[in-house]
């Protein structure tokens, strides 16, 4: 499709009023501008900022048209840590669990049709990243990977008030609630519970678990009919997969890696048609692993991306439709998340730090369909 030159001029002039308006550099943006049509989808990234400038803040883009900056949304004083985003397409509100700058968890709820703030509160013990029911009633929010608390909390969206506790191991990290559910919960516990990965059924919140596997567990990618789960693991340079019905995990290994421990290889995601799963490397080496997961059992070393932020990425997810990967660099780093083409792999372009990312896709301004920040498989059938 030939480029629509006066489109890229529009999109040119939007950026050049945003950096007035916002007083920063903007980063770089992908050229790929579609003329929007009577009654079409629009598909907005809407991004928790991490940078240090506009931490806790929202920045929108149009996946559509370049990536290019649509608003920022401001929100709350003194976020320090984001920790995750989930939103509703039911309800049309927006979650995000962040400590402050005393070390206080907190939760607040964006109305995105208003983009205002309806509440914003302390949550005991503490967050991290969080998942919402498939409803948009409940918000399943860990007691974070650093604590003592042995539950993550169950929470009414309406309100953030407490509605159970579920038990089951300490330092909660995060969790999941993919497709077809159930929900899925990883802890960082070293007392060896925290090399197993903990299944919660929603509605009696029984409690099963898988594992145990080669260590402690990262982040993980479950896919679009809960059959299997690619998890990062501590002290492994690669993954394991796990055949979620039978218990079965084999293990991935990166091939030709670099030297020396890897720590936790972080971010984690299957593509939304399920062929591959891409997978951040360790702190200070700026490359995304790619594997062919077309027999998730069997995963085959497909291709390693360079980056351009050269310290590394922390976290991965896709555009719902899977045209578009977003790669975020370290924790609170103030480089620029970089967008990968899933098709080509190419790297097309930058948009503000954040690795709290969610879709929200609109029809005549209503919601149709929300995103989520895990990289999560979509084959339902």
């Amino acid at each position: 499709m030939a480029l629509n030159m006066k489109c890229v001029a529009l999109v040119c002039v939007a950026a050049a009023t945003a950096a007035a308006l916002f007083g920063s550099p903007l980063p770089t943006y992908v050229t790929r501008p579609v003329a929007a049509e009577p009654g079409s989808v629009s598909r907005l990234l809407y991004a928790v900022n991490q940078a240090s400038v506009e931490r806790g803040s929202i920045t929108v883009y149009d996946i559509d048209r370049g990536h290019a900056r649509v608003k920022v949304i401001r929100t709350v004083p003194n976020v320090d840590d984001v920790k995750g985003v989930a939103a509703s397409a039911a309800t049309g509100k927006l979650y995000v669990t962040y400590r402050n700058r005393a070390g206080v968890g907190m939760l607040y709820c964006l109305d995105v049709y208003a983009d205002q703030i309806v509440w914003n509160k302390a949550i005991e013990p503490d967050v991290d990243r969080l998942s919402l029911s498939p409803d948009g009633r409940l918000l399943y929010v860990p007691t974070f990977e650093g604590g003592a608390a042995d539950f993550i909390n169950v929470l009414d969206a309406a309100t953030g008030g407490l509605v159970r506790r579920v038990h089951f191991s300490n330092r909660s990290h995060d969790t999941l609630f993919p497709l077809s559910g159930p929900l899925f919960q990883e802890t960082k516990a070293e007392d060896g519970s925290g090399r197993y990965l903990y299944m919660i059924d929603p509605a009696s919140y029984a409690v099963s678990r898988l594992g145990p596997y080669a260590g402690i567990l990262g982040p993980y990618a479950v896919d679009g009919m809960s059959r299997y789960v690619a998890n990062n693991v501590t002290g492994l340079w690669g993954m394991q997969v796990a055949d979620i019905k039978t218990g079965k995990i084999v293990t991935a290994t990166v091939p030709d890696h670099p030297r020396g421990a890897p720590g936790l290889l972080h971010g984690i995601g299957f593509t939304p048609d399920e062929s591959e799963v891409w997978h951040s490397s360790s702190a200070g080496d700026p490359h995304v692993f790619v594997w062919d997961t077309s027999d998730p059992m069997a995963p085959r070393f497909k291709q390693r991306l360079a980056m351009r932020s050269r310290e590394g990425s922390h976290w991965v997810t896709f555009a719902i439709d899977g045209d578009y990967a977003y790669v975020a660099p370290n924790k609170s780093s103030d480089d620029g998340t970089e967008i990968f083409d899933v098709r080509t792999h190419a790297s097309v372009g930058l948009i503000g730090s954040s690795e709290d990312m969610i879709e929200i896709d609109f029809i005549g301004g209503k919601i149709i369909r929300v995103g989520d920040q895990f990289g999560i498989g979509r084959v339902t059938r």
